[in-house]
């Protein structure tokens, strides 16, 4: 069971760092793809997703009645059915998520915490907003996640190096602020408290 999680999480570095780089290409090239259908020509996703259907099971059908008019063994798709084990690793995060979201309704409503009341109206507010433009925002993750990662592992030196010359910059920055503005205006407000001790 540990290893799967694992594996996956292995392929996902692959994927992000371009260690895989055809399949990070088609991950790119599929969130444009589908970001481009669904956002500036403003298809429907249930017609997309079914043009995508309707274009594997054409190509499936064409390749098997190739491949038998060629004298050749069609494919062996044996290898994509489920596992009991699979399937119940599945149901039990299925089933688990929605006790979590159930309790979670359970602590909103019913024990009367005006807070988390809030903060949870107030949260599901802003997702509404969100939600309006998600596939955008999606979309900006996912680029941000196939870029950002891969910048960082080539050039994370220079990246500090230069953070660390910001650092210093700003340290400075304060240091000037500190010595002409901040103490003048703390012996300026001395002198003043000194002055009215003086006059009582």
């Amino acid at each position: 069971m540990s290893a799967t999680p694992r594996s996956a999480l292995d392929a996902f570095r692959d994927i992000i760092l371009w260690r895989r780089k055809k399949l990070s290409a088609t991950v790119l090239l599929v969130s444009t793809a589908t970001w481009v259908l669904l956002e500036v020509y403003q298809l429907n996703f249930i017609t997309v997703a079914s043009w995508l259907a309707m274009f594997i099971v054409a190509s499936l059908f064409l390749w098997g009645n190739v491949l038998r008019l060629l004298g050749k063994e069609p494919p062996n798709l044996s290898d994509l059915e489920l596992s009991k084990e699979t399937a119940l690793e599945i149901e039990n995060t299925c089933r688990t998520f929605i006790e979590e979201v159930i309790g979670w309704m359970f602590h909103v409503t019913v024990e009367g915490d005006w807070l988390v009341f809030a903060r949870t109206v107030v949260g599901l507010l802003l997702l509404s907003y969100v939600g309006s433009d998600l596939l955008t925002l999606l979309y900006i993750g996912i680029k941000t996640a196939m870029t950002v990662p891969l910048i960082y592992v080539k050039y994370g030196d220079q990246i500090k190096r230069c953070g660390e010359r910001v650092k210093d910059q700003f340290r400075r920055l304060y240091e000037m602020f500190d010595e002409k503005v901040i103490r003048k205006m703390k012996s300026k407000i001395v002198r003043e408290e000194n002055k009215e001790k003086k006059v009582e």
